[in-house]
């Protein structure tokens, strides 16, 4: 073996171990990278959560915390969930006063729009809000968000007792909810899914109401 072929062997090893160092020291500054975010991501996401709880229950109306108060609602038709998803109880002296149920309206016009419904105890619901990130189109579809439109302030003081059936449309089908220039279909979805979460609530309130997180699992 000549001096030329065995000094390239040896630098083709070094190489292969400068390589192989490289990517060792790669993978573990992204695992690193990500052991040190994981943490801030969740608590920021439980952040933003809570904010959203709070802002479609406000604090006057019960006593307890949101986020460790649930029960959890099994897939339902009603709710447009295909798997188990979380209610979050509002008590009053460990008295319940409102659920927030995670719902779908699986008909937006991008895509399912995933909202949360806060329903009070005597089936009125105290607000409703959007799930970012949604499917809809920017300056049609989007003015579901609070951020863009107050629309989604009209379900406020809404019931079953207070509307109709055929109200519990856009106008456009003969309801009372007003659509968006340009944009029937995400109004109309939204309209239908907040519509079926009350008529969930009204069969389920015994379930969804439950015990309270301090005494689930007791007796």
């Amino acid at each position: 073996m000549s001096e030329e072929t065995t000094l390239l062997g040896v630098s083709i090893s070094k190489n292969s171990i400068i390589l192989g160092l490289f990517a060792i020291a790669t993978t573990g500054l992204i695992v690193l990278t990500q052991v040190n975010t994981k943490e801030p991501i969740a608590l920021a996401k439980e952040k933003a959560l809570a904010a959203a709880l709070y802002e479609v229950l406000p604090e006057t109306t019960h006593n307890n915390e949101l986020l460790e108060d649930t029960q959890v609602q099994q897939p339902n038709e009603l709710l447009g969930t295909k798997q188990p998803e979380i209610a979050y109880i509002g008590r009053q002296d460990e008295n319940p006063v409102a659920a927030i149920l995670q719902v779908t309206a699986p008909e937006g016009y991008g895509g399912s729009i995933n909202l949360l419904v806060a329903i009070l105890e005597d089936g009125t619901i105290s607000g409703v809000r959007v799930v970012p990130p949604h499917p809809e189109t920017p300056g049609l579809g989007d003015k579901v968000e609070l951020q863009k439109s107050d629309w989604i302030l009209s379900f406020d003081g809404k019931s079953l007792n207070n509307l109709s059936e055929k109200e519990w449309k856009v106008k456009k089908d003969g309801g009372v909810f007003d659509a968006f220039t340009g944009a029937t279909i995400t109004p109309r979805a939204v309209v239908d899914a907040v519509h079926k979460s009350l008529q969930y609530f009204d069969a389920n309130k015994l379930n969804i109401f439950g015990k309270p997180a301090s005494t689930q699992g007791e007796g």
